[in-house]
């Protein structure tokens, strides 16, 4: 059953040290930027964390490298304009990067969730990225084995809920949520607006509440925005 807890500093008062953390979001676009803040100042560290980057700026997921609460980060893209805070620490020899392919880290994120041992894939043969890994020759087309990408905490940001925990995302913040909901022991969810049981079309849930344990409403600016914009359209 979901829990629904009153602040961001409560949803993650049980993240222990050493988690492995699958954080949603595409750059910023749907990360849960106050559970990552109350995951800093609740002091969590030498943290795995698994993500589409390596954190932007001075907010969200870099702030927690900044730190250097973070052992080990598993991303498809790691380095841009703004990724200071990581350029720095991997320089330095303080930060482990496992890099994936932005394909294979959404199916090993799937496949963990789904309960598949292992699958094929294309992506990466013949380069550094495939050292070490079995690799085998399918129907003339060469594919590296992969394994799955299983988080003891997922934090993901929701756009609305109902009270049981099922949850509907907002355009393109949906990007990981939904599986890493999956693939997760505890998934933890900020969302913007927490609705009673049946507000929501069950044929539009995308999340099921069965993967939902813990859940906070957190109005932020973007959703304050869409509020005022239907208010206008009504």
């Amino acid at each position: 059953m979901t829990k629904i807890v009153e602040s961001a500093a409560q949803a993650v008062a049980n993240i222990d040290d050493g988690s492995t953390i699958l954080i949603g979001g595409f750059g910023n676009a749907g990360q849960p930027m106050e559970l990552i803040g109350a995951l800093l100042e609740g002091g969590a560290k030498n943290l795995t964390i698994v993500n589409n980057n390596a954190g932007q700026a001075d907010e969200g997921l870099a702030l927690l490298i900044k730190e250097r609460r973070v052992d080990k980060i598993i991303c498809s893209f790691p380095r841009q304009s703004d990724s200071w805070h990581f350029d720095e620490a991997y320089r330095a020899g303080e930060i482990e990067l496992e890099l994936v392919p932005q394909g294979n880290l959404a199916e090993r994120l799937r496949a963990a969730g789904a309960g598949i041992g292992a699958f094929f894939s294309p992506t990466g043969y013949g380069t550094m990225l495939a050292e070490g890994k079995e690799t085998r020759e399918i129907n003339g087309r060469n594919y590296v084995l992969e394994y799955p990408i299983h988080g003891d905490v997922a934090l993901i940001k929701a756009f609305k809920a109902d009270e049981k925990g099922n949850l509907l995302y907002r355009k393109t913040a949906r990007n990981f949520g939904p599986m890493m909901a999956t693939a997760a022991k505890q998934t933890i969810v900020q969302v913007e607006e927490i609705l009673p049981t049946g507000s929501l079309d069950p044929e539009n849930i995308v999340t099921p509440s069965i993967y939902t344990d813990v859940m906070v409403a957190i109005e932020t600016e973007s959703s304050a925005l869409a509020a005022r914009e239907q208010g206008a359209k009504n």
